[in-house]
């Protein structure tokens, strides 16, 4: 079995037909952050043409049981597969939602003519992206740090202690809330996994600091036990000590909306790891609803926030597991 993560766009250019170069593109897209790592997209190819759809059957109905994080993380597949089109010359035409009678179908990818490749650093930031759940140094940032390039997304950060202190104190309420849910921890133990496990999906307990022999344990640890306090000051910590922290907000909260924020999550954490910064996301305001209205009040604004991730200076780390570009895809029929 090929790792995704080696994938190569070598060559291209000379690839005869649009089915082969969409192909491509696909398994660049499988490479963009999911949550929990639940990968949940599939591709529908055809001789001219790429389906992007939602895999409901990898959704997480406890902590996103409207499905937002799951169509955000194929926004950010999408945004993927448009970084590299773009840095291998290949013009898109993109439609999002093109058939309401379809909702699982959340955009059609068409080839469009020959361009200029440009923002050839972001094609090979794809590959070498991580979530780094370890805490960064407090070093200040030397550079300067990335913009949503997506319409109508905003991506907000705050750099001062005071107002990364508020955020974080945000972040360890929604622990505490979440931990405290059976379900909840029920449903994130059942993504963990261990080190040398044959799945090609969920979070490695080595993602969180547990040693192989853990992770196991660790898994049922979280299901059984209300680990919030614990789990909250460590979240608070990172949070508070990591030196950028953002929020990218809609001004509406429906799919299209969720999908231009995927899109500009994998613009921003490209443009963070070509940058040679670290990131990692800290959620839990934005999966409890009335701290989602709380993080918004910190923000002042009255858009939406959809992501929460913070950036800094980090140890290097190996890539989670990806499942194979064969097993995402489907034949048009």
């Amino acid at each position: 079995m090929t790792d995704p993560w080696t994938l190569s766009a070598d060559g291209f250019a000379g690839l005869a037909t649009p089915r082969a170069r969409l192909l491509v593109l696909a398994g660049h897209a499988i490479l963009a952050p999911s949550s929990h790592n639940t990968q949940p997209w599939r591709f529908r190819l055809g001789a001219d043409r790429l389906d992007l759809l939602a895999d409901r059957s990898r959704a997480l109905p406890v902590v996103d049981p409207e499905d937002r994080a799951l169509v955000i993380s194929c926004g950010a597949a999408l945004g993927h597969l448009r970084v590299a089109a773009e840095a291998l010359g290949q013009g898109l035409d993109v439609t999002l939602l093109p058939e309401p009678a379809e909702p699982d179908l959340l955009a059609r990818i068409l080839p469009g003519p020959v361009r200029a490749p440009m923002r050839a650093e972001l094609l090979a930031a794809i590959h070498a992206r991580r979530t780094t759940r370890a805490a960064f140094t407090t070093e200040a940032l030397a550079q300067p740090l990335p913009l949503a390039e997506a319409p109508g997304v905003t991506l907000h950060w705050r750099t001062a202690p005071a107002e990364r202190h508020a955020i974080a104190e945000l972040v360890a309420e929604g622990d505490r809330a979440q931990m405290a849910d059976p379900g909840f921890r029920g449903e994130l133990a059942a993504w963990v996994r261990s080190r040398h496990a044959a799945s090609r999906d969920g979070m490695s307990g080595a993602a969180f600091g547990m040693p192989d022999l853990l992770s196991f344990m660790g898994a049922m640890a979280i299901r059984r036990f209300d680990m919030g306090a614990g789990q909250a000051a460590h979240d608070m910590a990172l949070a508070e000590n990591s030196p950028a922290l953002g929020v990218l907000t809609t001004p509406g909260d429906t799919p299209r909306d969720w999908l231009r924020a995927g899109e500009a999550l994998s613009r921003a954490t490209l443009a963070l790891t070509a940058a040679g910064l670290k990131h990692s996301y800290l959620n839990q305001p934005i999966e409890v609803p009335a701290l989602r209205l709380k993080l918004a009040a910190l923000l002042g604004t009255r858009e939406f926030p959809q992501i929460l991730l913070r950036a800094g200076y980090g140890p290097d780390i190996s890539p989670s597991v990806r499942r194979p570009l064969e097993e995402v895809l489907v034949e048009a029929g």
